[in-house]
Parts: structure tokens; sequence; C-alpha cells
């Protein structure tokens, strides 16, 4: 039987003075920074290393690799560290992976390093995913949409950062050092001193699979974030260089298509709660799917920078709200704990996100970048006829 606790929202107490919370804020927020600042210079990766679509795709298919090996021992170390210590860690790890990237004297080089950026970058995804869970748990207040809109404010940032400087003359290099070592610093002041607080969860993580994946109806539910996460990581990775191609926009107006996508985002999921709690997930997931299929269809068939960039407000709006809906089904599925429950549909979802944008850079090679966005349109059309298994509630006893 579910229990219902009733709180009266003029006796919550408002979320940023809880310490945990603001620290998990930080951390989604410092992961987004960096993944848009990278997003925001593939462009100048492509062409400084003269990258043809498909060999870009491999390089893609290098961090995405990175990532995915990561997930499960991101999940046996949450087990024995705690996820607030192996988020911090892996922060660490993650800024200088970033600068790490502009000191490539080539492909293969670039390669390597784009595994390890991938690693750190999906290890803290995952590690901050579980503390957002286990503070949202404590606090007993739906508040992953909000941690999930940190990220996207993050990521903008991060690409509009890049915007500045193209236009500014920067290079790669100068450009991740100047991000990475200010944000890095005060992103763990916010983490460190919150999870001294937390005390490590004690559990046999020898005990957890190697590798969680969905079954059952929670399958179902993993399709949709695959569906969702395979086109944000697309649009992450290829938004810029689609720009450049397909309106011939500048290097500095590409950089724009990322922190349209961003912006959109922060400002659906900071409202997440709200609109889910008025239509029910269910059709706040189909009201979604139409948007993000809207926004593809502009994109492709748009004939200027305007159109596609409203293209990818909407895009942005429709993928916004259904990761942290996802995660929230998957809390409460009946058929698997929680954690396990959680990490295996992030395994499918953030696999998607990672594995999309070197997908799209194989369909490119065969089809052109415009079609190949069309397999995203595909994908919106596949969550939308599965958003119904987001309202079965299937807590425990």
């Amino acid at each position: 039987m579910t229990e219902t606790v009733s709180v009266d929202r003029r006796d919550r107490v408002p979320l940023w003075r809880d310490g945990m919370w603001r620290a998990v804020v930080a951390a989604f927020t410092f992961n987004g920074l960096l993944f848009g600042v990278w997003a925001s210079r593939v462009p100048a990766f492509k062409e400084g290393f003269d990258l043809e679509p498909g060999t870009l795709g491999l390089l893609l298919l290098a961090l995405a690799g990175g990532a995915i090996v990561s997930f499960p021992l991101a999940g046996a170390l949450s087990e024995k560290w705690g996820a607030d210590r192996l988020t911090i860690r892996c922060a660490v790890v993650y800024g200088p992976a970033l600068i790490a990237l502009g000191l490539a004297p080539g492909p293969v080089a670039l390669a390597l390093l784009l595994f390890l950026f991938g690693a750190s970058h999906g290890s803290m995804d995952v590690a901050m995913n579980g503390w957002g869970a286990r503070v949202e748990d404590r606090l007993q207040r739906s508040t992953m949409s909000v941690f999930h809109a940190a990220f996207s404010l993050g990521a903008g940032l991060g690409a509009a950062s890049g915007y500045a400087a193209v236009s500014a003359g920067f290079g790669v290099l100068p450009h991740f050092a100047a991000i990475v070592m200010p944000f890095g610093i005060l992103a763990l002041c916010f983490m460190v001193p919150a999870a001294d607080q937390e005390t490590a969860v004690a559990s046999d993580a020898s005990s957890a699979p190697l590798l969680a994946l969905p079954r059952g109806p929670l399958l179902l539910v993993g399709l949709i974030a695959l569906s969702a996460s395979m086109g944000e990581g697309a649009i992450a990775d290829w938004g810029a260089v689609f720009l450049r191609i397909a309106v011939q926009a500048t290097e500095a107006q590409a950089a724009l298509g990322y922190a349209v996508f961003s912006v959109t985002m922060v400002l659906v999921r900071l409202s997440g709660g709200y609109l889910t709690e008025r239509f029910g997930p269910v059709l706040t997931t189909r009201a979604s799917a139409v948007s993000a299929l809207t926004g593809l269809l502009l994109s492709v068939f748009g004939g200027s920078l305007e159109i596609v960039l409203v293209g990818y407000g909407l895009i942005g709006a429709g993928y916004a709200v259904v990761m942290p809906l996802v995660f929230s089904r998957a809390a409460r599925d009946a058929e698997m704990p929680s954690g396990p429950a959680i990490a295996s549909v992030a395994t499918l979802g953030y696999g998607g996100m990672l594995l999309g944008p070197p997908l799209i850079g194989f369909v490119a090679e065969l089809t052109g970048l415009r079609m190949s966005f069309l397999l995203l349109a595909a994908l919106a059309v596949m969550a939308f006829y599965l958003a119904s298994c987001l309202g079965v509630a299937r807590n425990r006893v």
C-alpha cells in the first residue's frame, strides 16, 4: 500500500536553505557547465583536425565508450564510498579531463582524451543522480526536475561561454582553463562541506550486478529515457555543426544553438513539478514528445537560422522533464528496488545520450546531416506512444 504524505506548501522550508540540496544543485550545474563548454567547441575540433562526419562520429563514440564503461563502476563505488563522496572525486577529475582535450595534438590523442572525459562525465552523472535521489528522499520533496534544470542551466552557460570565447578570439585551451579553474573551486566549496554531513551507505557492493538493465515494464520506461537522452546528446554534440551546415551559420552563431536548447530546458524543468502535478506524467510526456517532434521537423526543414533556433527551443522544451519523470517512475517500481531500478534506467538513458551523437554521425555519412535528425523525430514518436507506462504507480509494499 502506498503511503501519501500531504504537506501544506506554506509550511515547507525553502529548498535553498538545505546545504545538501545546494550541494547537489552545484554538482549538476558544474557537470552541465563543462559538458556545454565541450559542446560549444565541437566545430573547432572538427575544423582544426579537418574531420569528416564519420570520423567525428568515431571520436564521439570514444566519449560514449568512456561513459558507458564508467557506469557500472560508478554504481559499485557509490555503494562503497557513498554517492556524495564519489560525486566529489569525479568532479576533481572531470575538470582537468576537459582541459586536457585542448592539448590533444591529433585525432588519436583526442580519442583517448575523449574516453577519459566521457568516463569522468558519466561516472559523475550517475553519482550525482544517486546523491540527488537520497536528498529528495530525505526531504520528502520532488526536486529531481530542479536538479536537472541546474544541469541544463550549466550547459547553457557553458555554450554561451563558447559564443563569447569564439567572438573574442580565444582558443580552445584558454577557454577551457578559464571555465574549469574558478567554477571547479566554487562547486567544490558547496559540495565538500555537505558531503561531510552525510553518512556513507554501508552495503555489500559485491552483491550489486555489474551491469543493471531494466526489465519488464521498466524496460518501456527505459526506452522513453533512451529516446529523450539520445536526442539531448545529439543536439549537444551535433547542434552547432548542424547550424553550420544547414543554414551556413558562423561559428559564433552556431554556438548559440545549444544555448537556446539548454536555456529552454531550464525554464521548463523549473516548472516541471507544477506541470506534472497539474496534468499528470502521461499527458506531460506526450505533450513533451509533440514539442520535440515539432522542433525537430522545424530544424530539418527550416531554411533560416531563426527558424532552426526556434526549433531548438521546442526540442529543449520537449526533452526537459522526461528524464526526471523517468527517474521518479523507476524509484517506485515494484519489480526492482529503487536503487537498481534507477541505475538500470540511467544506464539505458545516459547510454543513449552518449551513443546518439556517433550514431547521428554514421547516419549523416550515408544520408546527410539533415536527414539523420529525422531519426530523432522517430524516437519522439515512440516516446509519445510509450508514455502511458509512466502513469503506472507500482509501489512496493
